[in-house]
């Protein structure tokens, strides 16, 4: 009879538990349903303001059979992905495309790293003053480093999207290639490169695991 009126109680108690977690779930269901209509209509917006621009200044899609329209609809398909950013390697004054190409994703590369070390750089000094037990020089060495480690090995995290060109008029092209960057494997290379340069220096471990802290976190590229 005891074991009887348990199950009894036991199979009350699941029921109650379903019945519970069945409101929550399609509010978590709905909730999404709504976030992804609002990204679609920021997107919509975004994308209606950005081809104008693109018509307006002349600027066309550089290689592939895709047009602009399509190209540009599928790079914010891409960033409906909360961990992809936008990231942009831009080019002045270019003669070939390939040489455009190139020279926008080295002037990308360059404009992260230079964005990450300066982030770094302004969380670590104030901290490592404030102890005041490395030298400053220490700070700019470990800076130096991950700028220079960052930037040759963040390539591998920027993905292309696609790339538009325009002709200046005299015999030159202005190019820009617009970048997928995904946070994760940017966290990654960010950390590879933080390792590498603390052990270059002689940051104490304390401050080592501040500024790796720092590191991880990241920090806004838009």
């Amino acid at each position: 009879m005891k074991v009887k009126k348990l199950k009894t109680i036991v199979m009350t108690l699941v029921a109650v538990l379903i019945l519970v977690a069945a409101p929550q779930k399609s509010f978590a269901q709905t909730f999404t349903k709504k976030q992804e209509k609002q990204l679609a209509k920021q997107n919509e917006k975004m994308y209606k303001t950005k081809i104008k621009e693109y018509q307006e200044e002349g600027w066309k899609l550089a290689g592939g059979s895709r047009t602009l329209e399509v190209a540009l609809l599928e790079h914010y398909k891409k960033l409906s992905d909360d961990k992809n950013k936008e990231f942009i390697g831009q080019v002045s004054q270019c003669k070939s495309i390939n040489v455009c190409r190139q020279s926008a994703l080295n002037n990308a590369q360059n404009s992260y790293a230079s964005l990450a070390s300066a982030d770094i750089k302004g969380r670590a000094s104030s901290m490592i003053r404030a102890d005041a037990e490395t030298p400053e020089t220490e700070i700019d060495k470990m800076i130096a480093a991950y700028e220079r480690t960052i930037k040759a090995d963040i390539g591998g995290a920027l993905v292309e999207s696609y790339s538009i060109v325009k002709e200046n008029g005299n015999g030159t092209k202005s190019f820009q290639t617009i970048f997928i960057i995904n946070e994760e494997e940017a966290a990654s290379a960010r950390m590879r490169a933080m390792e590498k340069s603390l052990r270059e220096t002689k940051i104490s471990v304390k401050e080592a695991e501040e500024i790796s802290r720092f590191v991880q976190e990241g920090f806004n590229i838009e």
